[in-house]
C-alpha cells in the first residue's frame, strides 16, 4: 500500500511517525545465494542439493552490504524504536532455492544431503545475525513459514530431526549476544510449540488465530513462555470493507491480550485490496485503544 500511504500522509515515514509506531521492521544485508544460481532460479531451472552442496555461498561479511541496514537504524532509532530485522530461517529461504514442492520432495528422499544444506544454512545466517546484532539491531526476526493451515508443512520428526536443531545453532548465537530472538511462521505450528520454547524464541509472529492458533492457548499455556506479535488479521479482517467486523476484532484482541505479553502489529503485509481508509480506521481505533 506504498502508494495509497504516501499520497495520504507524504510517505510512510510520515505514516509511522503520525501512529508513533514503537517497533520498526528492517529488511536487508547480503543475500546467501551466488549470482550464478540466482540466474538459474530466474531461467526457472531444477537446482538439486548436490547442486546447492556444490556452491560457495556469498560472504555474510562483506560489511558494506549492511549499509541499508545502517540508514534504516539510524531512522528508526532517531524515534526510539524498537529494532527488529528480518533473516534467513532453515526451510522457507531454501523454498526460493529449489521450490517447495521439490524442497519437500527433497526432505523425504536425501534426507542426509539436506541435512548438510540446512546446517551450512544455519551456519550462514548465524553470522549474520551476528553482524546485524554489532550494527545495532535489538532483535533478530527469523522468518521459516512452517505451517499450513491445519499442521505443519513437514513431519514432526523431520521437524524434530532437520530443523530444530540447525535453528537451535542460530539462537545460541544470538543469544550469547543477549539479543532478543523472534520467528515468523504462518499457519498452525501448534505440534511445534514445545520445540520452539526448547530453541529459545523470545517471540512468536503472528500467531495465526485464523489458523487454529487461538489467543486462550496462548493465555492458558505459553503466555510464561514467549510473547506473541500480530492481532490484526489480514487474512479475515482487515482490507475487505467490513468496518463493523473490523472494529469488533480489534477491540476483541485488545480485551484479551492489552497487558500481556504482545506486540501489535498486522499478521502479514497489508494487501493492496485494503483502502487507505479502512487502514486509516483501524489505526486510529488502535491508537486509542493502546493509549486509553
Amino acid at each position: 500500500m506504498t502508494e495509497q500511504i504516501s499520497e495520504r500522509f507524504g510517505s510512510v515515514a510520515n505514516f509511522e511517525d503520525y501512529y508513533e509506531f514503537d517497533l520498526a521492521h528492517l529488511f536487508g544485508g547480503p543475500g546467501h545465494v551466488p549470482d550464478y544460481m540466482l540466474g538459474m532460479i530466474n531461467n526457472k531451472e531444477t537446482i538439486t542439493p548436490e547442486m546447492v552442496l556444490d556452491s560457495t555461498y556469498n560472504d555474510p561479511n562483506n560489511m558494506s552490504d549492511y549499509d541499508d541496514i545502517v540508514a534504516q537504524l539510524k531512522h528508526h532509532k532517531a524515534r526510539d524504536r524498537f529494532c527488529y530485522l528480518q533473516t534467513n530461517g532453515i526451510f522457507e529461504c531454501l523454498n526460493y532455492v529449489f521450490g517447495i514442492e521439490n524442497h519437500l520432495m527433497y526432505m523425504a528422499l536425501y534426507p542426509d544431503e539436506m541435512k548438510e544444506i540446512y546446517k551450512r544454512q544455519a551456519m550462514w545466517n548465524r553470522q549474520f545475525a551476528l553482524n546485524a546484532i554489532e550494527i545495532g539491531v535489538d532483535m533478530i526476526h527469523i522468518s521459516d513459514d512452517w505451517g499450513a493451515q491445519n499442521a505443519l508443512l513437514f513431519s514432526p520428526k523431520m521437524s524434530g530431526e532437520m530443523i530444530v536443531p540447525n535453528h537451535k545453532i542460530i539462537a545460541d548465537g544470538v543469544k550469547s549476544k543477549n539479543c532478543f530472538l523472534s520467528l515468523h511462521s504462518d499457519g498452525c505450528i501448534v505440534s511445534a510449540l514445545d520445540s520452539i520454547c526448547d530453541i529459545g524464541y523470545d517471540v512468536i509472529h503472528p500467531w495465526q488465530e485464523s489458523a487454529g492458533m487461538s489467543y486462550e492457548l496462548y493465555l492458558e499455556k505459553h503466555s510464561d513462555k514467549f510473547g506473541i506479535m500480530g492481532g490484526l488479521c489480514v487474512q479475515t479482517t482487515l482490507g475487505f470493507g467490513n468496518y463493523e467486523k473490523l472494529e469488533h476484532e480489534i477491540k476483541r484482541v485488545f480485551s484479551l491480550l492489552k497487558g500481556k505479553r504482545w506486540l501489535f502489529c498486522t499478521t502479514h503485509f497489508v494487501q493492496d485490496h485494503c483502502s487507505i481508509d479502512e487502514l486509516v480506521f483501524a489505526y486510529d481505533l488502535v491508537r486509542k485503544l493502546a493509549n486509553g
